[in-house]
């Protein structure tokens, strides 16, 4: 009687500590995937420019020309700390040793390379990401089939529903369509999933659709990111800047 009392509470016990086991086993397992992609998403083709070796500078009979690439993009991981979804201007908070390369205005994506956010704030080890559901989001989205480009926001009332204005009635659009990044900011390099089309209404008043997009960022389950670091933003900040200036 005894030895079978005991032979239970035992399992009991080493029942209860596998599963301990198991879950710290599965996050170092999560852990080893973040950096994995990490590792990979900076190896993309898409991160690197060749430089134009059409024409060439000759300067005192010597050749001055490269074909080496050079890296435009880095994408550096993080940890999501806090997320809100339901509130009219969602925000995110990621941390981690990252965090102290991250500055505005970086473009965040989730651990499959869809779009997310953009951060607003860094301070230590800790950056605010102005999510997609949020009433002042604005990212450009491009048709992926066709190439017509329009505005993403958010309407404050789904959350993972987005909007997709200004994309004319004569495009060819239809239900599950790609919505992607159109590469015209600094934000997102062109080709970032952002969503699929879930709904196409014809605006009354314009000669444009007003198309309901799914978000292809699971917002409710968002717990690592990758900020991506555009190494030619500041120098097209720069010319934009100066272009204003001028007006």
């Amino acid at each position: 009687m005894f030895g079978d009392t005991a032979n239970k509470i035992t399992g009991k016990v080493n029942s209860e500590y596998n599963k301990v086991e198991y879950y710290f086993q599965l996050k170092r397992t999560n852990d080893s995937l973040v950096k994995a992609n990490e590792a990979l998403y900076n190896k993309l083709k898409a991160d690197f420019n060749l430089p134009d070796t059409v024409s060439k500078t000759v300067i005192d009979t010597m050749k001055i020309d490269s074909i080496t690439q050079y890296r435009t993009l880095n994408y550096l991981n993080a940890k999501v700390v806090s997320n809100s979804v339901n509130q009219k201007n969602n925000f995110i908070v990621i941390a981690g040793a990252n965090v102290k390369k991250f500055k505005p205005a970086m473009g965040i994506i989730d651990i499959n390379n869809n779009a997310v956010g953009v951060i607003t704030e860094v301070s230590g080890d800790y950056a605010v990401v102005m999510s997609m559901l949020h009433k002042d989001s604005k990212i450009n989205g491009k048709l992926m089939k066709t190439g017509e480009t329009g505005t993403v926001t958010w309407d404050g009332t789904s959350p993972n529903i987005l909007a997709l204005s200004g994309i004319p009635k004569s495009a060819k659009i239809a239900v599950g369509d790609s919505i992607i990044t159109s590469g015209f900011s600094t934000y997102f390099p062109k080709g970032i999933l952002i969503g699929r089309i879930d709904g196409i209404f014809s605006e009354k008043s314009t000669s444009n659709y007003t198309i309901k997009v799914r978000s292809s960022a699971d917002f409710y389950n968002l717990q690592y990111v990758y900020a991506i670091i555009n190494y030619q933003q500041q120098d097209i900040d720069k010319l934009l800047d100066k272009q204003t200036k001028q007006q």
